[in-house]
């Protein structure tokens, strides 16, 4: 059977989407690189906050093998591992919706990765909500499989159904959990609803592989 639950309904991607999460930690870089291979896609990561070991750009054209011209600078690319807001003023910096700009991307899709979780400030008066309403995209969720998820992910929803932010699906990245899938899919009134296994090697092999299975 595929990963991707017999319930859920076949995903249309659009153009441009962004990939955010329900905290940080969550896999949404591996869920990008995923999507990135599987679509063929651009990818942008607008705010970058921590740069050691490497930018979550480099792990994505890493993983997935892309050309070089389907990556495109962050806007902010700051040194701490930190919320965007605090990484920023240690620098120096404030970080304006108004710099902003959706880049003009050649390839059929383009992959936009969020920072952290939904909530997550990127100054002192806007959040990463803010930035996606901004760029005027639907999102594609990403929360952990196991304890806990159900509360995260559904807090997520509602805050983005209030916000009045379209939603594509959600992915459950981890181990299958197939009550808290179900808890999700009911609560959370979701047709998209895919569960992402831990992927054992992260190339652009097995990359094509992972999305023909899941998403096709």
């Amino acid at each position: 059977m595929k990963q991707s639950d017999e319930h859920s309904k076949p995903l249309l991607f659009p153009p441009a989407f962004v990939v955010s999460g329900t905290d940080t930690d969550v896999g949404k870089t591996v869920i990008s690189a995923l999507l990135c291979k599987g679509l063929n896609a651009g990818y942008w990561k607008p705010v970058q906050a921590g740069v050691e070991p490497s930018t979550d750009t480099k792990s994505v054209q890493e993983w997935s093998g892309l050309p070089t011209s389907y990556f495109y600078p962050e806007t902010y690319k700051l040194k701490a591992p930190m919320s965007p807001h605090a990484a920023a003023e240690r620098e120096g910096i404030e970080i304006s919706l108004q710099k902003f700009r959706l880049p003009g991307y050649t390839q059929n899709h383009l992959i936009v990765e969020g920072a952290g979780g939904l909530a997550v400030p990127l100054n002192r008066e806007e959040y990463i909500t803010d930035l996606i309403r901004h760029l005027g995209l639907p999102v594609l969720l990403v929360a952990r499989s196991g304890l806990g998820t159900i509360n995260h992910t559904l807090l997520s929803l509602e805050h983005l159904k209030h916000l009045k932010i379209p939603l594509l699906g959600v992915v459950l990245n981890g181990p299958r959990n197939p009550s808290n899938e179900d808890a999700i899919r009911h609560f959370g009134k979701i047709d998209h609803l895919y569960s992402v296994e831990p992927l054992s090697e992260l190339t652009p092999a097995s990359l094509k592989q992972y999305f023909q299975r899941i998403f096709s």
